[in-house]
């Protein structure tokens, strides 16, 4: 706090140097410091404990998507065989996994379905990504006309209630979907 009316404070400490040095130690009287680990191998002198050997670690490539991770020699093995032989990254196993789980539990199938799929993408889709899109729509709607589905998706809102009236919504806008079959059956046809 200020003093008031703007008045100094004059004290009479005054600064000065009367720091005493530290006395300087007999070194007679030091003793080096041992941690516990080194004062028990120390004691184990007939070399039964040892260390175990930390593994090498290698780099490993993916055979679906070919990224690289370095990983230890056994943990490259247990992945082989898991995966009829091949290494594949932690990314493409649970891709893997979950195609298993989409068709019932063949995973020599689901590993070639995998495979597949991550060469057609390294193919075309790392260096046309707009094609690659274009290729996966035209994808769907082929998988769409082959299940029976018809071209036009299907409202997901019901149109009518469990007594049959009516149910009034929103309109559906149209779509662009009958535009592209059209132009995709010219080109059957052309062909």
């Amino acid at each position: 706090m200020a003093p008031p009316n703007g008045e100094a404070i004059v004290s009479s400490y005054a600064r000065t140097n009367t720091f005493s040095k530290p006395p300087k130690l007999a070194t007679d009287s030091l003793q080096r410091t041992v941690s516990d680990i080194s004062f028990e191998l120390s004691k184990e002198d007939n070399g039964e404990l040892t260390l175990p050997a930390i593994s090498e670690v290698e780099d490993a490539k993916c055979e679906c998507c070919g990224m690289s991770e370095e990983c230890t020699p056994e943990y490259i093995k247990r992945i082989r065989d898991k995966f009829l032989g091949k290494w594949i990254c932690g990314l493409c196993t649970e891709a893997v996994k979950e195609e298993i789980e989409k068709n019932g539990g063949k995973k020599e199938e689901a590993l070639s379905t995998h495979m597949n799929a991550c060469s057609r993408f390294n193919k075309l889709g790392r260096a046309y990504p707009v094609l690659f899109q274009a290729e996966a729509m035209r994808e769907i709607l082929k998988k769409s006309a082959r299940d029976g589905r018809g071209y036009r998706a299907k409202s997901i809102s019901p149109r009518t209630d469990k007594t049959g009236q009516k149910i009034s919504g929103i309109a559906r806008s149209s779509s662009c979907i009958p535009a592209i079959t059209r132009e995709i059956n010219d080109l059957r046809m052309s062909n």
